[in-house]
């Protein structure tokens, strides 16, 4: 009995744990390039692919297979959220040039944030949390990192 008791707390625990962590998701806020707030409250019971993006990137081929995934599933509920990084050094100085430069060269329409840190101390919010409810595969090794939200704010993958 006893351990019965044990294991039913652990369960509740867990349980309480993942609540906690998908409130939190849903607590994250990020900038566009204009700067106004993208509040990840707003796509709750959606998924969500997250992708960390760089202009001067040897993968910003990847930007069409995102916005064709937009275009084509966003109505479903997919929402596609490029996170602008110079975590590797390979993104442009200014909101404004990688504004220009994703809706000129490839006609992006779904969000993409201000220019933020995707690793280390100085991660954005969003990472920091990924890195707790999800560990290290959540951590970006190069641009164009993917990490995907199910529809109940828990991190189904990363690659």
């Amino acid at each position: 009995m006893k351990i019965f008791n044990i294991l039913i707390l652990t369960v509740l625990l867990l349980i309480n744990s993942a609540d906690s962590m998908e409130k939190k998701l849903y607590e994250i806020t990020f900038k566009d390039l204009s700067e106004n707030t993208i509040k990840l409250s707003d796509y709750k019971n959606k998924v969500i692919l997250v992708v960390n993006v760089a202009s001067r990137c040897g993968f910003t081929k990847q930007y069409e297979g995102l916005q064709k995934a937009w275009e084509k599933y966003k109505n479903r509920g997919l929402i596609v959220l490029g996170v602008s990084s110079n975590s590797f050094n390979q993104e442009l100085d200014t909101s404004q040039q990688v504004k220009n430069f994703c809706e000129s060269k490839f006609g992006i329409t779904f969000p993409v944030t201000e220019t933020v840190e995707v690793k280390g101390n100085t991660a954005h919010d969003f990472y920091k949390w990924a890195l707790q409810s999800h560990g290290k595969s959540t951590v970006p090794k190069w641009n164009f990192y993917k990490i995907l939200i199910d529809k109940n704010g828990s991190i189904a993958d990363t690659y």
